[in-house]
């Protein structure tokens, strides 16, 4: 888990923070919740999300707006996390739909034989029908919510401004998704980023290129108002790395 000192923001263009909900009763009990009611957050989770909401806070972040995923834990998260905010539920924002493995314990699910497509092959994978539970391909779930972040992250940019904070509360595998494909790694590259229960990670994206400004932050201090590289292009990285 990363827990550097601070997570570093650039003023130049509308900024994503992607906050995973806080530790939830089926992260307790080790199963997989998809879609499954009743899965709120833990004592453990309220106190964890406390936290992020102080690191906010203490930054002085002005959100410009604040979207989550319908299921009870990331709602619960949302009004932690910005108490007092009204948080706008976007569905496409949801867990990817598990299918028939849906509440299904992990221990169980490591002996399917679509479990190694499933880390060694993701673009492939797609989740066992259910009578109970929609299924998706991941590949189908990847595009709906970075298409989505992408619209959203537009919208605010277009209503607030460049330089306008906006959070999105979702769950592991989209938030997998969106900085894979950040990352310019697409579904190939799901498996190799870890976003923590509670944490946050930092997204921009600015003449036509993304850039991942943090993952899977659980401490020290969120900066939201930091210039931009000097001389450096829309959209173009600074050779040598940022100057801080």
């Amino acid at each position: 888990m990363i827990t550097g000192p601070s997570l570093p923001t650039v003023d130049a263009v509308a900024l994503l923070l992607l906050v995973r909900h806080g530790h939830s009763t089926a992260n307790a009990d080790a199963v997989l919740a998809g879609w499954s009611e009743g899965v709120g957050l833990t004592d453990r989770g309220r106190t964890d999300v406390g936290r992020l909401a102080s690191r906010l806070t203490d930054a002085g972040t002005d959100v410009a707006r604040l979207v989550t995923s319908p299921l009870q834990r990331c709602r619960e998260t949302a009004s932690l996390l910005l108490p007092g905010a009204s948080a706008e539920v976007v569905d496409d924002l949801g867990e990817c739909h598990y299918g028939a493995w849906t509440g299904r314990p992990i221990a169980e699910l490591v002996s399917e034989p679509l479990w190694r497509t499933v880390q060694d092959d993701p673009s492939t994978a797609r989740f066992p029908d259910s009578e109970h539970y929609a299924a998706e391909s991941l590949a189908e779930m990847a595009e709906r919510i970075t298409s989505t972040v992408r619209r959203i992250d537009a919208e605010v940019e277009a209503e607030r401004g460049p330089d306008a904070v906006w959070v999105a509360v979702s769950h592991g595998d989209p938030i997998k998704a969106v900085l894979a494909d950040a990352m310019g790694a697409g579904l190939a590259g799901l498996q190799r980023v870890h976003v923590d229960p509670a944490s946050v990670s930092v997204v921009r994206w600015s003449g036509g290129r993304s850039m991942v400004m943090a993952v899977n932050s659980s401490g020290g201090a969120i900066r939201t108002h930091q210039g931009a590289a000097k001389d450096v292009p829309a959209g173009d990285n600074t050779i040598g790395g940022g100057t801080g």
